[in-house]
């Protein structure tokens, strides 16, 4: 027989839908019925997704500066509160669940008007818009990064972590093994679709830029845009460089598990997979993103001492050149990096995500729960 039903809701992105696909998991294995609302873009993920039901529901983005585009959001966000309402009225879900992006505000708005019980998960340091905007509504919310404070925020904030892909767990059991000598030392880079293109202009030139002693025991993976792909590979092929390159790894956390140094982006899952398997990394974030959410998280990651964090801006291929020689030649560093970065890591978090969940749902307070968690 079921507990009862979780409605969760996210944005039609992979960034919003992972966690709360392994929420899902962890809420069917303990007996609920979970359903989830989202977006059009979201049928793509949703063959995958463990849910009961899934509800399309309409939303819309809120940025633009025209008067009549607005109206037509609000207009869009309202009757997606309408449809979304009529679902609660249906399923009647012990608690709904939001994971960020715009087409989770009008299920938790609706369910806040309905005196359901609402709990938020943000996966970044910096809160994005549409999580701001349901904040001060909600009863909980599941942080990242975000810090558990005095503030109005912080004071139902619980750091939950982010879930990380079972993969990633797996990849967590092997342990970091530095490279010393003259022993072959596996660089990792990759930045995202968004964020790869600087990585495959200045890595091959800062790699060139080693001596050959160096060049010699590099093994590189990178992540590159499909049109970037052809000259990244001529690129370290001129050099003598070993290098796999592609626009995709299907076995990225096997593949992070193997490496002696990261170089990547910051984005919320990345500092989270970086932080469960334990890897060094210099973290790059990327200069464009929303809030400057990536600088954030790389600096929780930073702050425990398991990366470095360098803006864009301040990486000529000279500068990377000296980054990684330097660590190259400092395997000691690397292995206390390591140690830190898995300090920082949650591997639990979809079980304390659950748990969190699970406690809204009764109707506990979060004061409560953090006594209990913390205790």
């Amino acid at each position: 027989m079921s507990k009862g039903v979780i409605l969760l809701a996210a944005g039609g992105t992979g960034g919003h839908l992972f966690p709360a696909e392994a929420l899902a998991h962890e809420l069917n294995g303990r007996g609920w019925k979970v359903h989830l609302a989202t977006d059009d873009r979201a049928e793509r993920f949703a063959g995958h997704f463990p849910a009961a039901a899934v509800h399309p529901v309409q939303s819309a983005t809120m940025g633009s500066k025209n008067p009549m585009a607005v109206i037509a959001a609000f207009w869009k966000i309202w009757r997606g509160v309408r449809k979304s309402s009529g679902i609660i009225a249906r399923i009647k879900p012990d608690a709904v669940v939001g994971f960020g992006g715009y087409p989770t505000l009008p299920p938790l708005y609706a369910a806040t008007r309905r005196k359901v019980p609402t709990l938020i998960h943000e996966q970044n340091a910096v809160m994005g818009r549409a999580n701001r905007a349901l904040a001060g509504r909600v009863d909980a919310i599941a942080g990242g990064f975000l810090p558990e404070d005095a503030s109005a925020v912080g004071a139902k904030t619980v750091i939950t972590g982010n879930p990380v892909r079972p993969q990633v767990m797996e990849a967590a059991k092997t342990p970091y093994a530095a490279s010393a000598g003259d022993q072959p030392f596996r660089l990792l880079v990759f930045g995202g679709s968004q964020g790869a293109q600087f990585f495959s202009d200045a890595v091959p030139a800062a790699i060139g830029l080693l001596p050959e002693t160096q060049r010699s025991r590099l093994r590189v993976t990178q992540q590159a845009r499909a049109d970037d792909v052809a000259r990244v590979k001529a690129a370290y092929a001129a050099l003598g460089v070993d290098a796999q390159v592609s626009p995709f790894f299907t076995d990225m956390a096997a593949r992070m598990a193997a490496a002696h140094l990261v170089m990547s982006r910051s984005g919320a899952s990345t500092v989270s997979e970086i932080a469960v398997i334990g890897r060094p990394a210099l973290l790059v974030p990327y200069p464009h993103a929303l809030d400057h959410d990536q600088a954030a998280n790389a600096a929780a990651l930073a702050a425990a001492g398991g990366a470095e964090v360098h803006p864009q801006s301040s990486l000529s291929p000279e500068r990377i050149t000296t980054l990684i020689g330097g660590l190259m030649n400092d395997p000691d560093r690397l292995t206390a990096m390591a140690a830190a970065a898995k300090s920082a890591g949650k591997p639990d978090a979809a079980r304390l995500l659950a748990d969190l969940t699970e406690a809204i749902a009764s109707k506990k307070p979060v004061s409560e729960f953090r006594k209990e968690t913390h205790a």
